[in-house]
This record gives structure tokens, C-alpha cells and sequence, in this order.
């Protein structure tokens, strides 16, 4: 194999590129492009800094020359405090002489205490002003008003003048507080006050514009032809008025300033680039008896890298997954029976892990499969931290992973394992800019005990992780004997499950809620129930954790709310026309966005009012999709269906929900119910959701009241319903009916007890 290129060979090689002496040309032309710009910025900067010195000085002169101003107005206004009778006349000729000693006040004005201009001079040409009330507005009543207490210079801004014009008045109080006589005021033209304070040259070589509170005031040379590029302003420090000098160039100023060099620097750069490219010219022609062995060299040497890039790439694609970059399903299989054979040679353990995601499928649904993607790089790139030379993850493929610990000396050393991958769930996941909480259940074989091979190994991982399913997920099972047989049977109900609904092998049974301010019974709780072919008569504990899992708790809700509307419709011509019952929906109902479409078919196919149909959902699911639950559940309010919030007080118990969604119940958890009458916390807890719910105009049901004892305490704290063992078992429609036509229904004779 031949050496890579050398140093000299690649130079030499750069040299006879074609484009390299036009390569060289561009550089230098670059170079006196940036030459060009940086001089010309230098320039700018320096003009800037020109122009914000000349802005500053303005700025200065026009705050000192105009405090000289202020302070004439405020001797005048001393001289009236020291003559407090000065009469008209002398007051007159001393606003003269300050008239003449400054020249640039177009009047001095005495102004009494009411605001109202008294005297004034000159008079000719001014007369318009004896009279006038300078506190023209809120604004100027409350300043001047200010300045009368405090005895400060009040200075009005730039104004409207009665006398015509714009200008400014400068008004210097006589006197303070309730002694106060009125101000001393002087009047400025803007043009006349702008011209006398700034310098001829600012005049003739500079636009400027004073600005008062963001907006401008006043502009002097609107005419002269300006530079947009160059501007300053600058802030001038004056009382109780908050002005702007804004300053911009003549365009022939900004041309005094520049310089030639720019243009110079760049011709000089051009012609050194331009000897510098033909001299690389001269270089390539002495190369040229080269160039067929360096192209020959170049094209072997790229032959080379691309086989080694697709020999890399193809031993990568055997052994790692495409999207998480953790090993594969068929590479992690090898490795495990590797492992098995040294953990057999060495006596030794190993353990195998399953991981599966919980809710991973309806997020995947719900949110869409890019998002599922990112989710699961996301949970690989933390799952693979956990890698060393004793563990391997890899990914399974949907929304499991798997994990090998090698060397296992006892359960501990597992244990410990499960800490770290429960810690790598910890954190939220940040997916598509917004942060999910994700959850994982794990089931583990340990070998030798749960298999000696790796494919039952696998198997016995995989049926520990249903196992650990079952009791509630985020947490972890290890293989057990028995599992298997366990696991066996749950697939075939699985199976069975998939005709229940096309053989009608489901039946509803109803558990009353008695009233206890009437003693009536006015609502049934629709309980579902599998008569099973074989099996017999089914809770729902042992069929519908299979349906959540499948996807088939949609349509066995569905059945469920279409047998009760039948339910309802057969009773509402009868005895029976006043029970209202209420069904179970599971989150997963909910996410369906056509179930209040189906819920209201449903009633209307039977002919049912809404008003006696009632939906129940867990906390739980109140809380979850917040924003589409509440959507969801309006609907379902303005369809005239109530609605209830089953096993209150055991989720996340938000009282903000309670405000917020359209609740019409509240039933507490018979975990509360139980010990209420024995243990102090359950009895707080009960009562004060009682007094909770009445407040919010919501009625209460007591779940699992199974003793006198219990129902005392329940009418004692006004509880509105309850509903238990103590009234009536769960029984068939015909059964129920049966009772309530008996009137069996009541605490002395328990139906079913």
C-alpha cells in the first residue's frame, strides 16, 4: 500500500490547480477589500468620534449659556422678593435693560398667583398675552404648582406661544409656598434662543434638532443637505425639561474629514495580487511534467478511504441499531449467549432486563411518530451512559430495550442496575421543545435460575415484564416459576378477548346509589361484566388491564355506553323513568375525539335525554392532556350529560380542576370510607371534601359505605349519596328491578349482602 501523500507532494500538487493562481488574485483582492473597509471604518469611527466631540460641545455650551439665561430670571424674581411693592414702572425698566443686556428674550413677564399674565415687556406686539393663564393644562398647572412650593425654576418646554411661534418659557417663582407672589418668566423664540446659544459654525455645517420627551421640538438648517450615515445624540442637562440634541453633518463636512488612503491601500493591494498570480502562472508550467503522477496518486489514495469508509460503515449497520445507535436485536442475542457460555465456564451469574416504556405507544399515537423517534434517541442516549465492560443495552425494537449485566455475584449487584435505570427515567425528556415525564417497567431473568440459554433467557425476561405490567407499571419484576403457566393463560384470555364483543359476551350490572336526604334511589353505577364461555362470570380486574393494553377498551366503552342508553330507554316509559346511570370512561376514550359524537348518537338512537346519562372518569385522567380533556368534557356539559369525578382524594387532587372543569360529583374513595368511623385523618379528609364540594355547588357520592356506623357518620356531615355493599352488590338489570319494586333497597335489607 502505498504512503499518503507528503508535505512537498500536496504543495506541489495545490501549485498546478488551475484555479489557484485566480485563487491568489481573489485573496489579494479580499485582503484590499478588507484593507478598504477597515481604513474606511477607521475613518467613520473617527468622524463619529468628531461629530459626538462637536454634539457634546454644542450640548455644553447650550446648557451653560442657557443657565446664564436662567439665572437672569431668577435674579429679576429675587429683586421682586426684595421689593415685594416694586412698582409697575420700575419693574418695566428693569425687564428693559435685561432685554437689551441679553437679546435673546422676546418678553419678560410678571405672572400672579392664579397664573394669569399681569405685566409684561415688551408690550407692543405682545398684547395678546396680558391676561392669558399660562396653566393651560394639567400638565402645566400641576409644574407650576410644584414650582410655587419647592420655590424651583420651572421650565415649560417647548411650546405653542401666545405672541405666536414656538419657543420656550422660563418661569422663576416669587417667593415659596403660601408666601408665593406669582413668577418672573422669560420668553425665548426657539430660533432666536438656538441661533444666540450655538456657535456660527454649528450653524452652518450641521442639522439640529432638539428633542423633547422621545419627539422632536425644534429643528434649525431643515434644509442643509446631510450624511443619513452619521448622527449623535446627546442628552442636555436642564431643569425639570428633558432634552435632546441630535446633531447631523452637512455632507461636505463628512468629505472634509475623509481620507484618500482607502482608495490608495486598495489599487496598491490589486497590482501586488496580479504580479503575485502571474508568478504562480510561471510556477505551475515548470510543475506541469508532474501533474499525470500526482492525479494518478490522488485517485488510488481516494480508492483507498472509500472502501475503508464502506467497510466500516457495513460492520457498523451488522451490530448497531439505525436510529438509537445501540446494538441490535441480532447482535445483542450473540453477545448474550457468549456471555452464558463464559458465565457457565466461570460459575457465574448474568442477568438480562427488559425495558419497555410506559405510555410510550399512546404519546406515539397522539403526538406522531417523529416524535416517537426523537423520544426514543433521546431514552437510548441515556440508557447507553449506563454501558461499561460488564453491561451491554441494546435496543429491541417498539418501545423496548434491553440490557445484559455480565459477572453478577449476587441479587444486589441486579438491584443496584435497576437503581441506575430507574434514575436514567428521572429527569423529564425534552422532545420537540417541550419536556414529557417518561416512566419504564422492567422484568429481569436472572441466569442460571430463569433459563440456560439465551432465547429463554429472553422469553422468561419478556414474561416478568407483563407481570410487572400488571401491578401498575414504573417498577420491576424478576421471572419467577410460575410466570410462565401465569403468562399462558393471559394470552389465551387475550385471544378470547378479541370475539367478546362479536359473541355479545358482556353484560352490564347495576349497583343503586341511595339518596340520603330522601332515602330514594335516583342513580345507578353501570358495572361491566365478561360472562366468560368457559371461565364463568368475569370482574373487570381480570379483562380490561388486557384491554387498556390492546386498544380494545375504546370499543368495549363504546359497547358500554350504547347498553346503558338501551338500558335507559327501556325504563323510561315505566316505574323506573327517574334512575339516571352513570358509566366508566378511561383515558383512552377520552383521547378519542369522536366520543362525544358517539355518546350523543347513542342517546339519540335510543331516544334518551342527556340529562340521565352519567359519565365517570378518574382523577387520574382529569388531569392528563389538561387542555383537550377540558374540550372534551364541555362538550360533553353543553350535550346535557353529567358528569363525575370517580376515586376523588387517591390521584393528584388539583383543586384547580375543580374550578375549571364542569363537574357535576365528586365521589370519595372507599379507601377514605373504610376507616372513617376509626381513624381521625380519614374522618378530616372526608369531611372536608364534603364541605369543599357543597361550596363549589357540587354533590357528593360516598364510595364502599358498608356499615351503619359509616352511613351515620355520612348523613351527620351531609353527604348527598352513597353507594356500597351496605344498600346493594352490583346485580343484574332484573334484578334491580325486582328490589326496587320490593323496596328492598334500603339499609335493613342489603340486596345481594
Amino acid at each position: 500500500m502505498d504512503k499518503p501523500a507528503s508535505a512537498p507532494t500536496l504543495f506541489v500538487r495545490g501549485l498546478l490547480n488551475p484555479a489557484f493562481p485566480a485563487l491568489i488574485f481573489l485573496m489579494f483582492l479580499a485582503i484590499a477589500l478588507g484593507l478598504q473597509y477597515g481604513i474606511e471604518k477607521q475613518d467613520r469611527s473617527q468622524i463619529h468620534t468628531n461629530l459626538n466631540n462637536k454634539a457634546e460641545s454644542m450640548a455644553n455650551r447650550l446648557e451653560r449659556e442657557f443657565m446664564v439665561h436662567a439665572d437672569a430670571i431668577s435674579r429679576m424674581a429675587k429683586r421682586f422678593e426684595a421689593e415685594p411693592e416694586m412698582p409697575r414702572e420700575v419693574w418695566e425698566r428693569d425687564a428693559r435693560n435685561y432685554l437689551s443686556d441679553f437679546g435673546v428674550y422676546q418678553a419678560v413677564e410678571w405672572i400672579d398667583r392664579n397664573f394669569i399674565v399681569r405685566w409684561i415687556e415688551p408690550f407692543e406686539g405682545n398684547e395678546d398675552a396680558v391676561g392669558y393663564n399660562v396653566a393651560f393644562s394639567p400638565e402645566r398647572q400641576a409644574s407650576l404648582e410644584e414650582a410655587q412650593t419647592t420655590g424651583n425654576l420651572d421650565i415649560s418646554g417647548v411650546i405653542d406661544l401666545k405672541q405666536g411661534g414656538r419657543g420656550i418659557v422660563i418661569y422663576a417663582p416669587i417667593f415659596k409656598g403660601d408666601a408665593n407672589n406669582g413668577f418672573v418668566a422669560g420668553v425665548f423664540q426657539m430660533g432666536t434662543l438656538a441661533r444666540e446659544l450655538l456657535t456660527s459654525n454649528a450653524l452652518e455645517s450641521f442639522r439640529i434638532n432638539i428633542g423633547e420627551g422621545g419627539e422632536s421640538a425644534y429643528e434649525l438648517n431643515s434644509s442643509t443637505d446631510t450624511d443619513p450615515e452619521f448622527s449623535h445624540t446627546v442628552d442636555i442637562e436642564l431643569p425639570t425639561i428633558d432634552w435632546t440634541l441630535t446633531v447631523t453633518p452637512s455632507v461636505s463636512w463628512v468629505e472634509e474629514q475623509q481620507s484618500r488612503w482607502p482608495f490608495v491601500t486598495f489599487i496598491v493591494m490589486l497590482f501586488m495580487g496580479l504580479l503575485t498570480s502571474l508568478t504562480t502562472l510561471l510556477v505551475q508550467l515548470i510543475l506541469k511534467r508532474n501533474q499525470a503522477l500526482l492525479k494518478t496518486r490522488r485517485e488510488l489514495d481516494a480508492e483507498i478511504s472509500q472502501r475503508q469508509a464502506v467497510q466500516q460503515d457495513l460492520a457498523r449497520l451488522e451490530t448497531t441499531d439505525t436510529l438509537t445507535g445501540l446494538a441490535n436485536r441480532r447482535f445483542f442475542m450473540e453477545d448474550l449467549a457468549h456471555t452464558l457460555s463464559i458465565a457457565d465456564r466461570q460459575m457465574r451469574q448474568a442477568a438480562l432486563v427488559m425495558i419497555d416504556l410506559d405510555r410510550f405507544q399512546t404519546l406515539n399515537d397522539s403526538l406522531g411518530h417523529q416524535f416517537g423517534d426523537e423520544l426514543l434517541i433521546k431514552v437510548a442516549q441515556r440508557l447507553n451512559g449506563l454501558s461499561d465492560e460488564r453491561v451491554m443495552v441494546a435496543y429491541s425494537g417498539g418501545d423496548e430495550f434491553m440490557v445484559c449485566q455480565q459477572h453478577v455475584d449476587d441479587i444486589d449487584d441486579v438491584i443496584h442496575l435497576l437503581g441506575q435505570i430507574k434514575q436514567c427515567f428521572e429527569e423529564p425528556f425534552l422532545v420537540q421543545g417541550e419536556e414529557h415525564g417518561i416512566t419504564a417497567t422492567m422484568g429481569v431473568a436472572v441466569y442460571p435460575q430463569s433459563g440456560l440459554d439465551a432465547d429463554t433467557l429472553l422469553r422468561n425476561a419478556d414474561v416478568a415484564l407483563y407481570r410487572a405490567k400488571e401491578q401498575g407499571r414504573n417498577t420491576y419484576q424478576f421471572y419467577t416459576e410460575g410466570m410462565q403457566e401465569r403468562e399462558v393463560k393471559r394470552l389465551e384470555l387475550d385471544k378470547d378477548l378479541n370475539h367478546a364483543l362479536a359473541n355479545d359476551e358482556f353484560v352490564l350490572y347495576f349497583q343503586p346509589q341511595l339518596d340520603l336526604n330522601d332515602s330514594s334511589i335516583n342513580s345507578v353505577e353501570a358495572l361491566i361484566r365478561w360472562q366468560h364461555p368457559r371461565r364463568g362470570l368475569l370482574p373487570p380486574v381480570d379483562f380490561i388491564p388486557l384491554a387498556e393494553e390492546s386498544g380494545r377498551i375504546t370499543d368495549i366503552g363504546r359497547w358500554v355506553v350504547m347498553a346503558a342508553c338501551r338500558q335507559l330507554a327501556k325504563w323510561q316509559n315505566g316505574p323506573y323513568a327517574n334512575l339516571r346511570i352513570a358509566v366508566n370512561l378511561s383515558g383512552r376514550e377520552l383521547d378519542d375525539e369522536s366520543i362525544v359524537e358517539h355518546i350523543q348518537e347513542a342517546l339519540e338512537a335510543n331516544g334518551v335525554s342527556a340529562d340521565r346519562l352519567e359519565v365517570e372518569l378518574t382523577e387520574e385522567i382529569f388531569i392528563q392532556n389538561i387542555e383537550h380533556n377540558l374540550n372534551q368534557l364541555t362538550k360533553l356539559h353543553k350535550l346535557g350529560v353529567h358528569l363525575a369525578i370517580d376515586d376523588f382524594g387517591v390521584g393528584y387532587s388539583s383543586l384547580g380542576y375543580l374550578r375549571d372543569f364542569p363537574v357535576d360529583l365528586l365521589k370519595i374513595d372507599r379507601s377514605f370510607i373504610t376507616e372513617v368511623t376509626r381513624r381521625h385523618d380519614d374522618a378530616v379528609i372526608t369531611r372536608a371534601v364534603i364541605n369543599l364540594a357543597h361550596n363549589l355547588g357540587i354533590q357528593v357520592v360516598a364510595e364502599g359505605v358498608e356499615t351503619p356506623e359509616q352511613l351515620n357518620f355520612l348523613k351527620n356531615h351531609r353527604c348527598d349519596l352513597i353507594q356500597g355493599y351496605l344498600i346493594s352488590r352490583p346485580i343484574p338489570a332484573a334484578e334491580l328491578e325486582k328490589a326496587l319494586s320490593a323496596g328492598l333497597l334500603n339499609v335493613d335489607t342489603p340486596v345481594g349482602s
